[in-house]
């Protein structure tokens, strides 16, 4: 190859590697300080409760919250394993599972000040978009929508990410917008969705908690006026968990105000990015004649905490960290690449964190906009290997069994239907068609075998 044309080539090379981004989305990593190995077995941590943490190790137990080794792990895999990220996303749920006596306004400040300062210490000078959790307060859940001095303390404790009009909106509400990366055309949405969740009592009359929806609906349209792009980050989803059927988060007309604003504005938005779950999943929103306009990744927890939610069957997971890869250009979300811990494994002491999966392998799709996953929906939907793969990456391979029908139902309807409305037709049709289809087995069963007893005589 002459010099020029390699040259030429190199400069081709140089130019499609600037157009690719990434960042780091973590979340719920709910620090348990009361982790203590030297403990009885049933008092190892607080957040167990009357669970005894039986498989207890250096690096927790899934009956526990996360110990600090696990917390320092995480972040620290995050250098090793993308030491230069263009930002990092934080979505929040930095406290343990217990009871509120056990914490207190100065504790809760204090957990989320130390996780703070872990990951200022790890990625100095790395811009990072934090979002409150409902665990974030004290009363948790119970965040107020207006002004107090915890949106007050915690904004001063972020002030090296935020600027300063951005801190005196958080103090407002919990809630804040930037230019993404300090770049013109790109903008970060952070949002305090904890003011729509249907334990807060604080905002339960509320027509608009904080005027948070009529702030987004007019920073959305002052982008699209700028011809921005924009991400939505934040902490309790919309719409339905996967793991326990009919269980919404939001109040129901947050839910719908929610749907409302992101069909109104989807094209600017380039990708939403939340946590609250513990579980890898997410959500597809669609336009009135079902086209897919927009995007909504649930990421996994740091945290191995088996939820106490009545009825929902493994519970736990492995923790789990995750890089989102896009284009510079456009934010187009081009793949999703997942890390996890074996939490057995690490606590034997094989402390690894491994790639558990990349998106458009796994999923065999050409990336990760909404048509993309619109179609690994479609996969999961119709074919059984593929859900019991995404079943498996759902937990972040801790729950290995098998997605029977009426698990496949609730996946499907809760990724598929925001719309709590919708969701109930989702899951009434999917049953239908489910027992008809067994119906239709049955009836060619008992052919088969008539025909057999005739073809004996």
């Amino acid at each position: 190859m002459s010099a020029e044309r390699l040259l030429l080539c190199c400069l081709f090379l140089q130019g499609a590697l600037a157009l690719s981004g990434n960042f780091w989305h973590i979340t719920d990593l709910h620090w348990d300080p009361s982790y203590d190995l030297g403990k009885d077995p049933k008092r190892v941590c607080e957040s167990s409760g009357i669970r005894p943490a039986a498989q207890a190790g250096p690096f927790g137990d899934h009956a526990c919250d996360s110990p600090w080794n696990l917390i320092n792990s995480s972040v620290h895999a995050m250098k090793d394993i993308l030491p230069n990220p263009d930002f990092i996303v934080w979505t929040g749920d930095d406290t343990p599972h217990v009871p509120n006596q056990n914490l207190g306004e100065e504790t809760v400040l204090r957990i989320i000040g130390n996780l703070t300062d872990i990951i200022s210490e790890v990625f100095p000078g790395t811009k990072v978009y934090s979002a409150l959790g409902n665990h974030d307060y004290h009363p948790k859940s119970q965040l107020p929508g207006g002004p107090s001095d915890m949106y007050n303390k915690t904004a001063e404790m972020w002030k090296h990410w935020l600027d300063l009009e951005s801190r005196e909106t958080f103090k407002k509400g919990g809630y804040y917008t930037e230019k993404l990366r300090n770049r013109t055309g790109f903008r970060m949405l952070v949002l305090n969705t904890n003011l729509y969740y249907d334990r807060n009592m604080l905002t339960q009359n509320d027509e608009d908690p904080a005027g948070q929806f009529s702030w987004a609906d007019g920073v959305l349209a002052q982008a699209a006026a700028s011809k921005e792009k924009v991400y939505i980050i934040g902490h309790v989803p919309p719409g339905t968990f996967e793991k326990k059927r009919g269980k919404h988060w939001y109040r129901p007309q947050f839910n719908t105000r929610y749907l409302e604003l992101i069909q109104k504005h989807h094209a600017i938005i380039m990708g939403q990015f939340f946590g609250h779950h513990h579980t890898d999943a997410f959500r597809m929103f669609y336009d009135s004649k079902d086209s897919p306009i927009s995007t909504m990744f649930l990421s996994p927890g740091v945290t191995p905490w088996e939820t106490t939610l009545p009825g929902v069957k493994n519970g736990a997971n492995n923790p789990g960290i995750r890089i989102f890869e896009y284009d510079t250009q456009t934010l187009l979300v081009q793949d999703v690449v997942t890390y996890y811990l074996n939490l057995t494994h690490a606590n034997a002491g094989r402390d690894r964190w491994e790639k558990e999966y990349r998106l458009t392998e796994s999923f065999q799709v050409a990336d990760a906009s909404p048509a993309s996953m619109h179609q690994v929906l479609e996969g999961i939907s119709e074919d059984s290997c593929r859900l019991q793969q995404y079943y498996r990456f759902n937990s972040v391979n801790f729950d290995l069994s098998e997605c029977d029908e009426g698990c496949r139902v609730d996946h499907v309807c809760a990724t598929r239907e925001v719309d709590f409305h919708r969701y109930e037709r989702c899951l009434a049709t999917k049953a239908a068609g489910a027992s008809l289809s067994g119906s239709l087995l049955s009836i060619f069963g008992m052919a088969v075998s008539i025909l057999f007893v005739f073809a004996q005589q």
